[in-house]
């Protein structure tokens, strides 16, 4: 892995700065907060105008097929500006159906995403938040060419603009683990449906979402019935190295408004930057946001490469969600009082790298993950699953 931008990532990171730079002022992120969509369609639409919807699906599809790493750089932009675009989930969602959906699920779908007419989340996590095939408790009975879903959902991103959400659900009656669970493509407007808005650390869209005797036609199962969790994860390792990417941008935007300001603002006769535990505080920051960037495209280059990456994605999740995190709990501390007002905007970016840092995977959940693949603990359970006890004589 190269760390070193080549030139045409160091253009479409350069080109969606500018972008951002020019059309997601703070004043829109506020904005957006209290609106019942929670995004702009007028930029969504010039987002797809420039491509980013449908920048890793296939050609075929009408989009570009580059590297996972180059919408990294992107969402890198995204999240520096705060966006409030649907942007994440619809991508998440979108390669789920791209990388394990049939031919026929990636020509009905596909298009109108990268068409900018068609928004998409997903929907995995339950009154249990761990990411972990045991807490996917929603059933999913099998009833003539369709399933009926009954069970709710949580956390369910950017729900109320959603067309499309990718459910998990048991279709085995009794099945334990892994064993049985199956992923849905529904339409959002499903008869049964009903949204409930949570209130969020981010003021974005987060949702409650209830499916009562909802119908879905077998033919939108992604792969095999009963054989979803591998494909999920897959989506949440996608999905967790580009939120990685969005924290990284909001941190290191974050981290330079505490830079400048630590240079201009006086105390005792001299920039409070010119006290050496401040400049240690900036060393810091700077330090963390530099190596969740460099553990974050690690892990989206070995997903680019085909390689096994589940270690450097929570490599990256843990670190981003504790550094990053300590890197704008410090800016404020260097702001002072103004941090903690909201009339002064550096609060949008606190608030949301902290809401992201509990997505997606706890610090203690991917630790626990690095630890399984590193070494066993006979006779313990990492991530709800139990680690097999050796014999001395094996």
């Amino acid at each position: 892995m190269d760390v070193l931008m080549n030139d045409d990532e160091r253009m479409i990171a350069d080109s969606a700065r500018e972008f951002m730079d020019a059309e997601c002022p703070p004043a829109l992120v506020r904005a957006m907060e209290t609106d019942p969509l929670g995004y702009p369609k007028e930029l969504w639409a010039k987002v797809a105008e420039l491509g980013w919807q449908g920048m890793c699906l296939p050609e075929n599809s009408g989009g570009s097929n580059m590297p996972l790493v180059y919408l990294g750089l992107v969402l890198r932009e995204a999240g520096r500006a705060l966006a409030p675009l649907p942007l994440h989930s619809t991508a998440v969602a979108s390669l789920a159906i791209a990388r394990d959906g049939s031919e026929a699920q990636q020509a009905t779908y596909l298009p109108d995403v990268v068409a900018g007419k068609s928004i998409m989340t997903w929907a995995l996590t339950e009154d249990d938040p761990r990411l972990i095939p045991e807490a996917v408790k929603m059933q999913a009975k099998a009833h003539g060419e369709h399933f009926v879903l009954n069970g709710v959902k949580l956390f369910v991103d950017n729900f109320p603009a959603a067309d499309h959400v990718l459910v998990a659900a048991r279709t085995e009656s009794g099945s334990k683990g892994a064993q049985g669970l199956t992923i849905f493509i529904v339409d959002a407007k499903s008869k049964g449906i009903s949204e409930k808005g949570l209130i969020t650390l981010a003021k974005d869209r987060q949702s409650e979402v209830t499916f009562k005797d909802v119908s879905v036609p077998k033919a939108n199962i992604i792969g095999e019935v009963g054989a979803g969790w591998p494909i999920i994860e897959r989506m949440l390792d996608r999905g967790t190295a580009l939120l990685c990417a969005q924290m990284v941008g909001a941190a290191r935007k974050d981290i330079e408004m505490a830079f400048e300001y630590a240079k201009f603002r006086e105390a005792f006769g001299q920039p409070i930057g010119a006290f050496q535990s401040v400049q240690h505080m900036c060393a810091d920051m700077q330090m963390w946001v530099d190596g969740a960037e460099l553990l974050t495209f690690e892990a989206l280059w070995k997903l680019d490469q085909g390689l096994p990456a589940s270690v450097e994605v929570s490599q990256a999740k843990a670190f981003c969600n504790e550094k990053c995190e300590a890197a704008v709990r410090q800016s404020q501390t260097i702001h002072g009082g103004i941090g903690f007002m909201m009339e002064f905007d550096l609060q949008l970016w606190f608030r949301r790298v902290s809401a992201w840092s509990m997505r997606l995977g706890t610090a203690f959940e991917h630790r626990a993950r690095i630890a399984h693949a590193l070494i066993d603990f006979p006779g313990t359970v990492i991530l709800g699953r139990p680690v097999p006890v050796v014999p001395e004589s094996a």
